[in-house]
């Protein structure tokens, strides 16, 4: 199961975006800016650092005991043998009231900032944020490292405003990617389910070569822990919505069960039947199917409201409620 800060993660990814297309869905134009930072985990100061757990509420002990903790504390990179200053990363304080109708997202080191473009008006305020997250940075002795900050233009009659942090002219881009998604500027998934596809195909190739076994107690077991959790990584926000997508990545798991000793001579529905098992697509259905029911018994009140839409209506056939989906 994915733990709580991961499933907190995943959600917030899901509620963002979920505006966004939402915003693009009534034909607004919206830009997305990425922002990267340079070296954030090596430039903290100490000093700021405390400052900012001291506000917190850090009785002095504890201030004494971290501030001791970190004087002189090194780090060592696994792959190098050179030992770094250790440092940490802080975004307490960053902006978080921004111009209505634009939504900053934060995860670590990275962050996005999006709204509306369509008028002059709108573009002009969504600089003003960028400026403001600009003035935090250097406040905080943190810098961004332009050259890796990005773009993405959404919606059909979008402008493609060019965006600048400090005097730096922000590059548009196609595709970006975010927290190991892939989102491009048609929002269909295609390149991260191909990308997606192209990684558990490269680490079923090293099974075929490197397991002389076909049984299904050793192949099984091998698919489970090294191929399929690239085919269903973050799968409730970049779930396939072209069936040559479903096919791309159902392909992975078609090959997996015809390396099977004994099964290879059957259709694809044969073998998951013999196997118990079920194609991607109806695990995902499934996985859907489970959140909704969970949401409409109580849980994930405030995500699941933010997703979904009750439609109660008195002459519905079969079921007190049913369930409005947006984009997402």
């Amino acid at each position: 199961m994915a733990s709580p800060k991961r499933k907190s993660c995943l959600t917030n990814l899901i509620a963002f975006y979920d505006k966004v297309t939402w915003l693009v869905g009534v034909w607004r134009a919206v830009d997305i800016v990425y922002l990267d930072f340079s070296k954030a985990f090596d430039t903290v100061p100490h000093s700021l650092l405390l400052e900012k757990l001291m506000r917190y509420g850090l009785d002095k002990w504890s201030m004494w005991w971290v501030g001791n903790w970190l004087t002189g504390c090194t780090q060592r990179v696994v792959h190098k043998s050179k030992t770094y200053p250790h440092t940490s990363y802080y975004e307490e304080n960053q902006p978080s009231q921004l111009k209505p109708g634009h939504t900053l997202m934060k995860f670590v080191d990275d962050t996005k900032l999006s709204g509306e473009v369509d008028t002059l008006e709108a573009k002009g305020t969504l600089q003003e944020d960028q400026d403001r997250l600009e003035e935090w940075a250097n406040k905080n002795l943190m810098r961004f490292n332009k050259d890796k900050c990005k773009v993405l233009h959404l919606g059909k009659h979008n402008p493609g405003v060019q965006h600048r942090l400090g005097s730096t002219r922000l590059e548009s881009s196609s595709v970006e990617r975010d927290l190991g998604v892939l989102v491009d500027s048609k929002f269909n998934m295609s390149e991260q389910c191909a990308a997606a596809a192209k990684k558990a195909n490269r680490m079923m190739g090293c099974i075929n070569k490197g397991i002389t076994s076909r049984d299904k107690e050793v192949i099984i077991p091998l698919y489970s822990v090294l191929v399929r959790p690239h085919l269903k990584y973050c799968v409730q926000f970049l779930s396939p919505l072209y069936k040559k997508d479903v096919d791309r990545l159902d392909r992975v798991q078609r090959r997996a069960t015809r390396m099977i000793k004994g099964l290879g001579s059957l259709p694809y529905e044969g073998r998951l039947g013999e196997l118990g098992s079920f194609s991607l697509e109806k695990r995902r259905v499934g996985g859907d199917l489970i959140t909704m029911f969970q949401y409409l018994k109580g849980d994930y009140k405030e995500d699941g409201d933010s997703l979904f839409t009750r439609s109660h209506m008195e002459k519905m056939k079969g079921n007190w409620c049913k369930l409005l989906l947006g984009t997402f």
